[in-house]
């Protein structure tokens, strides 16, 4: 009996078994597939040009070169992302320009992604860069240079006009004008670049006109002098008579001798023109007499008198001159 039971299991056991199997679904039967991903790694280097830049630069607004070296191995087309924060990137792949315009001063980044895909799957690298921006260094300013042009007509008791021309500086200053002079008035063109004066009753004296331009912080000046002439020294006729009576003749010295004391330093001229029909040794006789009363009566020096004779009139004609020190004395 035993041995009836065991071989129907010997042949049973089989067929059971192939029935288990037939009935697990087919995709079960196949070993899954393992997906290894072995891509070589990417490599990024991340370049400035600078690390450090002026809020101020004086070539434009502040930039920075950025230069990123990639390399896929696999030789892969790279996709590259620039972000900063701050700033803005100008351009794109792995050369850039970074345009740090307008930024406060301190460090600011540049970052950038790069991405490499390939037919193993994608592969990516990051680095980033700093750069530092300096504040503006404070601007020092710079006197313009000032020159005064000096007036060349200059006339007794005429005005004088002084123009004066900034060039350079620091840019950007309204220049403030202050005039003063030596001598005279500034009647116009205070607080400008041009000024007139009035030179009324300054003759023989040197007027210096001075220009202070503000504004600079700075003290920013130039000044001019002119001379004013001397006026032309002459003598002049006091007065002229003919062959009057005593008394007025007296008179008119009288009036003559108070001009000559006014001016210590004049000289009198007494020229005496002979009549045509006159009697011999009248000119000598009347010259004589004048001095004679110029000095006795009225006390001139008699070395500050002068006798000429002119040419004769047609009647005896006596002129009184008064030369200054230095004058042309009259010639009859």
């Amino acid at each position: 009996m035993f041995k009836k039971f065991s071989r129907l299991v010997r042949y049973a056991a089989p067929l059971a078994l192939a029935a288990f199997v037939s009935s697990i679904p087919a995709d079960a039967q196949k070993p899954a597939a393992v997906v290894t991903t072995n891509n070589p790694a990417l490599t990024l280097n991340l370049k400035s040009d600078t690390a450090v830049v002026s809020a101020c630069s004086d070539s434009g607004a502040p930039q920075v070169r950025l230069t990123a070296n990639a390399v896929s191995p696999e030789h892969h087309p790279i996709t590259y992302r620039w972000t900063t924060t701050a700033g803005t990137i100008v351009g794109e792949g792995p050369v850039v320009t970074w345009n740090l315009a307008g930024l406060k001063p301190g460090y600011h980044k540049a970052s950038l992604d790069i991405v490499s895909t390939g037919g193993s799957g994608e592969c990516q690298a990051f680095s980033s860069v700093t750069v530092l921006v300096n504040a503006c260094a404070p601007v020092r300013p710079v006197c313009p240079a000032v020159e005064i042009s000096c007036p060349t007509a200059v006339a007794i008791d005429k005005p004088l006009t002084f123009t004066s021309r900034s060039t350079g500086g620091t840019a950007g200053i309204t220049p403030v004008y202050n005039w003063t002079v030596s001598a005279g008035t500034i009647t116009a063109g205070q607080g400008t670049d041009t000024i007139t004066v009035d030179t009324t009753g300054l003759a023989g004296q040197t007027i210096r006109a001075s220009l202070s331009v503000g504004g600079y912080n700075l003290e920013c000046a130039a000044d001019c002098a002119v001379s004013i002439p001397v006026p032309k020294l002459t003598s002049r006729r006091f007065d002229e008579f003919p062959d009057i009576a005593r008394n007025d003749e007296k008179a008119r010295l009288d009036n003559f001798a108070i001009e000559m004391q006014n001016d210590p330093t004049a000289t009198a001229y007494v020229i005496v023109y002979p009549g045509k029909s006159g009697k011999r040794g009248e000119v000598q006789q009347h010259a004589i007499r004048v001095v004679d009363y110029l000095v006795n009566s009225r006390g001139l020096d008699q070395r500050r008198i002068v006798t000429l004779v002119g040419p004769a009139r047609d009647q005896l004609d006596v002129e009184l001159w008064i030369t200054p020190q230095g004058a042309t004395p009259p010639n009859p």
